[in-house]
């Protein structure tokens, strides 16, 4: 076909996805990069990863968000702060409208009744088991997000999780009082008085809601997923989050003005169906940006179109060889050892690829784990003991003995023409070992590497 008889849209596929990027000027590039991101967050909303979640987080939050409040609620008033737990409220469900002091009453009613220090050993675990609850929840869509798949030790998340529940309150509130007690010092007051100071620093005042928002979205996305958060990639994050969550907010408190007919249809539900809606579309913006931070990070996914790539045999066998052997090269030259992610980043493909050769590797005794954070692989043995005959075939025939198919057994004919191959393969590679194939390699300068620095 004549490029020229193409459709733009079809013009566009080709740049988005087919162009090299190396040629191409830096504004393109990043154009390129966006034009992907904002597919990949299509992609994942159309597809259900992200819709799915937000319903499940919804009907999580309306499970615990009682509980979670009453003890938030117990710790501010240790510290008298407990006052400013309304206007907080307030302003998360300001989205509602008219309805936001309405609902904010009700549910500090049920915060108010909820005496922790009655409750007994039992409701107090019951209690804080149900707050806890939800946080490993949220922690397990975030790990998903971030293709994150080993879970933190019990006790580890315990700690942390109590941390959250303790410590973060206090800090929130205590950012809120800072923000307060700097606007009514003297100083302040004296600039306030002066134009355009006071026009500019009412303004900022202005901010500080959003500001926080942004504060509150961006240790979210560090803390939760059980994985190194870069704090730019999370900032990122964030800062998308909170333009939308200003955006979604003002259009949502528009449309609940001109929601009369809800009420006149659901009567007494309508405040509820509509609160349920609204915690909806805030996950949703939540797991967005939580999205938008992790793309930023590992710019590799955003390759293909694919949320998730899956390889060929052949291009897993290829995959094994190249981590095997750049493991095996940075051993014998004494250089430091790789990590999943940094293999990742030099071979372009997605860490959960890469993360999925390391463990049949590990596994199948030719690569060990080291004890550092994050962990990073050696050989297991002299590279000059192991073969690539034998890593070859423990790649293709991983977990065929526990998740074998009893009905997929050869007869003699098929079992004849895998010898045959086994055959012409063990007289290909003789006695090939990991030594040499490490000495064989080029250092390689991959175009992809160098597009995914570009958009870091």
């Amino acid at each position: 076909m004549n490029p020229t008889d193409r459709s733009p849209w079809e013009r566009l596929d080709t740049l988005v996805w087919s162009t090299p990027l190396a040629g191409l000027p830096l504004w393109q590039v990043r154009l390129v990069w966006l034009a992907r991101l904002i597919y990949a967050l299509y992609r994942d909303a159309t597809a259900g990863y992200l819709s799915l979640q937000a319903m499940s987080l919804v009907y999580t939050t309306l499970l615990s968000m009682i509980p979670l409040l009453a003890v938030s609620f117990s710790v501010l008033k240790g510290f008298g702060a407990h006052n400013a737990l309304e206007p907080l409220l307030l302003h998360a469900l300001e989205p509602l409208g008219d309805q936001a002091a309405e609902v904010a009453q009700i549910i500090l009613g049920f915060v108010d009744k909820m005496q922790v220090g009655v409750l007994g050993s039992v409701g107090l675990a019951v209690l804080i088991y149900t707050v806890i609850s939800m946080i490993q929840k949220i922690e397990q869509v975030f790990n998903d997000t971030w293709r994150v798949t080993e879970t933190r030790p019990l006790a580890q998340r315990i700690s942390q999780y109590l941390s959250v529940l303790l410590i973060g309150p206090v800090l929130f509130f205590t950012a809120v009082g800072l923000s307060s007690s700097v606007r009514g010092t003297a100083v302040m007051e004296s600039l306030l008085a002066v134009e355009p100071m006071g026009t500019l620093i009412d303004a900022g005042g202005s901010l500080v809601p959003f500001l926080l928002i942004v504060f509150t979205f961006t240790f979210l996305y560090v803390f939760v997923p059980n994985a190194r958060v870069r704090f730019r990639s999370a900032l990122l994050g964030a800062l998308v989050a909170g333009v939308l969550w200003e955006a979604v907010g003002w259009s949502f408190r528009h449309f609940m003005a001109s929601s009369t007919q809800y009420t006149a249809i659901y009567s007494g539900l309508a405040i509820l169906i509509l609160f349920m809606l609204w915690l909806y579309i805030a996950w949703l913006i939540v797991l967005t940006g939580a999205s938008v931070a992790f793309y930023h990070q590992h710019p590799e996914y955003l390759l293909s179109r694919v949320r998730d790539l899956r390889l060929s045999n052949r291009l897993r066998e290829r995959l094994a060889l190249l981590v095997a052997g750049h493991c095996a090269r940075n051993y014998e030259a004494g250089t430091a050892a790789w990590t999943s992610e940094s293999l990742s980043t030099r071979l372009g493909i997605p860490n959960s690829n890469t993360a999925r050769i390391l463990t049949i590797l590990e596994q199948e005794g030719f690569l060990l784990r080291t004890a550092a954070d994050p962990p990073c692989f050696v050989p297991a043995r002299a590279p000059e003991a192991i073969r690539i005959k034998s890593l070859l075939d423990a790649v293709r025939c991983f977990e065929e003995r526990e998740n074998g198919c009893h009905g997929t057994a050869p007869d003699r004919g098929i079992a004849a023409v895998e010898q045959r191959l086994d055959e012409a393969m063990a007289a290909a590679l003789g006695d090939m070992t990991l030594r040499d194939l490490a000495g064989a390699m080029d250092d390689p300068q991959r175009v992809v590497q160098e597009e995914s620095t570009l958009v870091r």
